[in-house]
């Protein structure tokens, strides 16, 4: 292995999980926790605790300025600036945000572009919000065409919404590009990066977007809370989506006054402790730095894509240099089937449609098997994947 992936291996030990020794290749559903942002928790959980923006007393103070630290931290993650991040419960919520509060500034008419490769979360919430859905179709090797979503992006389209990386594929977008694309039209980039802030770089200023969504607990982080950075004139002018204390600033009966941004999406008592617990993990990927967890990674990847392609009974998606991410299906064996039967040696993949059923549909299977690697993982991970896919295949005959 390369300089990169060796540097990575001395971090295990971080992660309490694998201390039993299993094996953990499903980081693309959510990444194991390190125990530093594990004491994070536990210390604002426990002896720091209080609430935040409302007491007047000394530790309603201190636990505020760290979970506004927590803040200034996410938004550095990906260039931002602190009152460009609104923390949501998740990605999801963040697209829901969008659609429903942008979509009151749009007004009737409004028109989505997505991919075929979209996460449900990034197909729904367009559809509960009334969003008229077109569908950019992928490249043979399952990227985002681009140059069919210039021809299908017109004036009527107000948003354009794709992953930064495939959670399914590991397809990486070119997001300037898409960007400009939507720009040249009047659209609005929203871009669901939550395969991507955990093993790339980001900077949307560089990348252009104008809405960026992710989830904690893909960065190593807790469940329950992520963030949506969006620029600040979009932000001022959208109307909040949940009412509530905190995103106020006078409240009658006859009317109330909203608070500005990000206050004005953030109704009722946060999500405190894991907002700090936030913070604490990406403290602990910016350490660990990210061209080196992609380094690692993508070390990993050909690993596997490799060792997989000398199988002629296993067809693998997506493109080479995916990012982080391997699907596969076995023929003549269900992924669930393969799933169940690695467990059994102590192998943890996903195995499913991957919250991405429309992309089924266009690989022509029901399901694929998914290995996804964390800044943990090691080549004794792919080995034991292996081994039980040949067990599998000797099952299954």
């Amino acid at each position: 292995m390369d300089a990169p992936t060796l540097a990575r291996l001395e971090r295990r030990g971080d992660f309490p999980s694998l201390a039993s020794g299993w094996h953990y290749l499903d980081s693309a559903a959510s990444a194991l926790k390190p125990q530093a942002v594990i004491d994070a928790a536990t210390r604002a959980l426990g002896g720091d605790y209080a609430t935040v923006h409302r007491g007047v007393y000394a530790k309603s103070a201190e636990m505020t300025r760290a979970y506004e630290a927590a803040r200034r931290k996410v938004a550095g993650l990906v260039g931002g600036a602190e009152d460009e991040i609104v923390f949501t419960r998740g990605a999801t919520e963040a697209i829901n945000l969008v659609a429903y509060s942008y979509g009151q500034v749009v007004g009737t008419g409004r028109r989505v572009l997505l991919s075929q490769l979209e996460h449900h979360s990034n197909i729904v919430p367009w559809q509960l919000a009334g969003w008229q859905v077109d569908v950019c179709p992928l490249t043979a090797n399952g990227r985002i065409d681009l140059d069919a979503a210039e021809a299908m992006l017109t004036r009527d389209h107000a948003m354009v919404a794709f992953a930064h990386v495939s959670n399914v594929l590991g397809s990486r977008l070119d997001v300037a590009r898409a960007a400009d694309l939507a720009h040249r039209v009047g659209a609005k980039l929203l871009v669901d990066g939550c395969q991507a802030v955990p093993r790339l770089a980001v900077d949307v200023d560089a990348l252009d977007c104008d809405f960026y969504a992710f989830s904690a607990h893909k960065l190593y982080g807790p469940t329950g809370i992520g963030a949506l950075w969006g620029r600040p004139d979009l932000l001022a002018a959208m109307p909040p989506w949940q009412g509530g204390g905190a995103m106020i600033d006078r409240v009658t009966f006859e009317g109330t006054a909203f608070a500005a941004p990000p206050a004005r999406f953030e109704a009722g008592t946060p999500a405190i402790v894991e907002g700090i617990a936030f913070g604490a993990a990406v403290d602990y990927v910016l350490s660990a730095g990210l061209d080196a967890i992609h380094a690692h990674e993508a070390a990993l990847v050909d690993e596997l894509r490799e060792a997989l392609s000398r199988r002629n009974d296993v067809t693998v998606f997506g493109p080479a240099d995916s990012a982080g991410i391997v699907s596969f299906a076995m023929d003549g064996v269900h992924p669930h089937d393969l799933g169940t039967i690695l467990d059994e040696n102590r192998v943890a993949i996903r195995a499913g449609h991957h919250c991405a059923q429309p992309l089924m549909d266009h690989l022509g299977v029901p399901a694929t098997a998914r290995a996804s690697f964390g800044l943990y993982s090691a080549a004794d991970d792919i080995a034991a994947l292996l081994d039980g896919i040949d067990r599998t295949r000797r099952i299954f005959g």
